[in-house]
């Protein structure tokens, strides 16, 4: 399993579409076994999500998002986490631990339910 999380600098950015970059991290028996930093390629409409799932994201972790962007994600099957803060080591222990909670239910938005249980 991999979760990515937005970043800038070592903190989850609030921000998924203009961030530094994304921290992909690679999960095995409920613990983080490796990690790989991607820069953002910039903003362009669809393209990040995308990104995300050819590197195998299952989970995505980010501060704000879109609804474009949740859409995307929703249609490929991946989990979208938002209104976390702080520190992406944090966001994706809290996320293995059971603990992360998102800010809202972002698989429900204008009409659309993707049906994911968070």
């Amino acid at each position: 399993m991999k979760i990515g999380v937005a970043k800038d600098g070592n903190q989850v950015s609030q921000h998924f579409g203009q961030c530094e970059g994304y921290a992909i991290f690679e999960i095995a028996d409920g613990k983080i076994v490796g990690r790989k930093d991607i820069v953002s390629p910039g903003h362009t409409p669809g393209a990040l999500p995308a990104l995300l799932a050819e590197q195998g994201a299952s989970v995505v972790i980010a501060g704000g998002m879109g609804p474009k962007a949740v859409d995307l994600f929703c249609a490929r099957d991946i989990q979208v986490y938002l209104g976390v803060s702080g520190s992406i080591e944090g966001a994706v222990e809290a996320y293995l631990e059971g603990a992360l909670v998102s800010g809202g239910n972002v698989c429900s938005h204008d009409g659309h339910d993707c049906d994911h249980e968070h």
